[in-house]
């Protein structure tokens, strides 16, 4: 299924830690850059890296099914074994989980995967997988 790619930016306190975090740890390769920001390719959508330290804010949280879930945060959702593939590459390469990787609603409509990991400005990144995509907006 064709979608449209969308577009996202989010300020970072050094943009040379952003690079090797999104490349090296994520996967995404490089896009266009200046001095003051990084275009990154996030599975065909744009993520924009803007150096702007004051905006580094930690971000506000809300309950979810147990767990308090940063309210601002972007991610992907993956195809299940590469959601899976991303969860044991952060383990090996030992970077922290926000909130460790686990099965929301269980049993329910909209069961997932999902799970929690900073950048190295502190954004909150979620990446989730439904072994069924009709569940992705399943009410």
């Amino acid at each position: 299924m064709m979608i449209n790619r969308f577009h996202l930016a989010f300020p970072v306190h050094d943009l040379e830690l952003a690079r090797e975090f999104y490349m090296k740890v994520l996967g995404c390769s490089l896009g266009r850059e200046s001095k003051k920001w990084i275009d990154f390719n996030m599975k065909g959508h744009q993520v924009v890296a803007h150096l702007s330290p004051d905006d580094c804010d930690v971000a506000q949280t809300n309950s979810v099914d147990g767990n308090q879930v940063p309210a601002r945060h972007f991610g992907i959702i993956l195809p299940w074994n590469e959601w899976d593939m991303l969860r044991e590459k952060l383990t090996n390469m030992k970077i922290p989980f926000l909130i460790e990787p686990r099965i929301r609603f269980k049993k329910k409509k909209g069961e997932q995967g999902t799970f929690f990991i900073k950048d190295p400005s502190g954004n909150a990144l979620e990446f989730k997988s439904f072994k069924d995509e009709k569940m992705v907006f399943e009410k």
